[in-house]
């Protein structure tokens, strides 16, 4: 690969004759026939309540190679017994003539170093997040940059810079402008969307991983609404397009999920995808089409099984994420807690099993993806795998604690509270064993905003604290760990991030915590007034399990598991 002038493949004019696949000119091609990375045209799903009826569709002669038919100057492609395609050229979008232009103005920033960038998005973010095709992209690469889609070339570049020292030729060469990319990336990611193709949906997904953006909750509701134009919500386990799209979009399928789960939990949204529209197979090993071959050549940074293994752990890990959002989140589930006649006993029964399940891929979890499993020298993304985890394990317990109240059996009060004090102790021992190996990686997204929830979730025991003893631990917790994400933020761009959104979260608490009277708290959970309690805030001795579990009516199994974990 080189910066080289662009081949003539390119330039290609799209005739008026009939919408054909334009990479079969192109001798041993992987793009034959491909829906979704098609040259100079893009396919919409037509869905079952479209005016074009599929029962309709199904009545039009199909060609038996492409199974595409055009009528009265309209190009449909069928990919299944109920699944069609209506295809477009790309020159019917006004912005499609400034595409070569902004990927010349792209190339122009990096250049000459495009193909060291290339290597360095290979080499460390591709293993542990798999949204490519390494040889489609590489062989279009090949004949030429022109052959991408500006946002799509643009996200690659500016991922790889950040690993630009870890390629020694680069290493003391002043950088390109990534703020002139990130411009171009973002203002033809909007020109292209209405055109879009299955590298839309990745160029957006590879931007929203670099620092955040004000509008990442917008993009990211766009990318799902283009995900859906593209069909990607679909099963496509026997479409008729070539084996390694059907692969592609399923692993970009589940990035769209992840992207859309994680980015919920981040703002305090509801997902835009729901299971009752989601028909997307999981993950299979044959999913990861390149061989150990393929990923010889540059692998000395990246282990390429464990990356995957690693990404598929984290599907796994969000669509758990996505139950505790729906059963103790969504709008549906907060209504029918605070109707219940007790609504700790109704987020317990909520959460108990999606702990259970926690627990088991957490103990399940294959011993090269553990936090020690790192080889010296050798960058590890299991570091963002092991924070998701502890996020959604905080993301549970922080809607328990916030059941709680005056109301709450006290011992079901200490229960809950040992559970959530372990899993904050937890969180806070893992950002101690994180190594260079780890923090060098690929970091997803919701990195800095889980790091973050380690300290919000310390400010949220410290402020529903039922003793001062209980408070003065969690003031401690919170000030050191708020201490250690300043002093290392210098390791890592998205941990000074994480410290900023930290800052914002509970700096002002802090500030204030000397003057805080734990019997005045606004907080109003656990706190009991003077007036309720002649013995003051709980001073009622420890009531024994068989009487509490009796008092609340609470699953005694529950409590087993709780201290199991304790």
């Amino acid at each position: 690969m080189n910066d080289r002038p662009p081949a003539t493949l390119a330039s290609v004019p799209v005739s008026a004759e009939p919408l054909r696949d334009n990479n079969a000119r192109v001798p041993e091609s992987l793009l034959k026939n491909t829906l979704g990375l098609q040259t100079h045209q893009f396919a919409k799903y037509i869905g079952a309540t479209d005016e074009h009826d599929v029962s309709l569709l199904n009545l039009r002669l199909y060609d038996d190679d492409l199974s595409e038919t055009t009528a009265e100057n309209v190009a449909f492609r069928k990919v299944g017994y109920y699944e069609f395609f209506r295809q477009y050229a790309d020159s019917e979008s006004p912005s499609h003539a400034h595409e070569i232009e902004d990927l010349d103005t792209i190339q122009a920033i990096v250049h000459p170093h495009g193909d060291a960038l290339v290597k360095l998005y290979f080499r460390v973010v591709h293993p542990a997040f798999p949204i490519l095709h390494k040889r489609v992209f590489l062989e279009k690469y090949a004949r030429s940059y022109r052959e991408f889609s500006p946002p799509l070339l643009s996200a690659i570049y500016l991922l790889a810079l950040n690993w630009w020292n870890f390629e020694p030729s680069l290493a003391k060469l002043p950088r390109p402008n990534s703020d002139r990319l990130q411009s171009l990336a973002y203002r033809s990611l909007q020109e292209v969307a209405s055109r879009a193709k299955l590298s839309t949906v990745q160029a957006g997904i590879l931007l929203l991983q670099r620092s955040t953006p004000d509008s990442t909750w917008q993009l990211t509701s766009q990318l799902v609404a283009i995900g859906q134009d593209l069909g990607l919500h679909l099963d496509c386990t026997h479409w008729r397009i070539p084996t390694w799209e059907r692969a592609l979009r399923k692993r970009l399928a589940w990035a769209l999920f992840m992207q859309d789960t994680w980015s919920a939990l981040i703002y305090g949204r509801p997902p835009h995808i729901t299971p009752h529209n989601w028909a997307v197979q999981p993950i299979v090993p044959e999913d990861y089409p390149e061989t150990p071959e393929d990923e010889a050549e540059d692998d000395e940074g990246g282990e390429v099984e464990k990356g995957r293994m690693t990404y598929t752990s984290m599907i796994t890990l969000t669509k758990l994420l996505s139950e505790v959002l729906d059963s103790l989140y969504s709008q549906k589930a907060e209504l029918e807690i605070r109707q219940s006649y007790d609504s700790t006993k109704a987020v317990l029964e909520r959460a108990k099993p999606i702990q259970l399940k926690l627990r088991a891929f957490f103990a399940d979890m294959p011993d090269n993806l553990r936090m020690d499993s790192c080889q010296p020298g050798k960058v590890t993304a299991v570091g963002y795998l092991h924070l998701a985890y502890f996020a959604t394990e905080i993301t549970l317990h922080r809607r328990v604690i916030r059941s709680l109240s005056k109301q709450t059996d006290p011992y079901l009060i200490s229960i809950c509270r040992s559970a959530a004090k372990a899993r904050l102790i937890s969180a806070l021992e893992y950002f101690n064993r994180l190594k260079p190996e780890h923090l060098q990686s690929f970091w997803y997204f919701a990195s800095k905003f889980n790091f973050a929830l380690i300290g919000t979730f310390a400010g949220l025991c410290f402020v529903s604290s039922a003793s001062p003893e209980e408070a003065q631990f969690y003031q401690l917790r919170l000030q050191e760990y708020r201490w250690v994400l300043r002093i290392s933020r210098k390791s890592s761009e998205f941990l000074e991030l994480a410290s900023g959104i930290l800052e914002s979260a509970v700096g002002v608490l802090l500030r204030n915590a000397d003057s805080l009277d734990s019997t005045k708290l606004a907080f109003p959970m656990l706190q009991q007034s003077v007036d309720d309690s002649p013995q003051g805030p709980m001073e009622e001795d420890e009531p024994s399990p068989q009487r509490s579990a009796a008092g609340t009516g609470t699953d005694d199994a529950y409590y087993d598991d709780v201290r199991m974990e304790t």
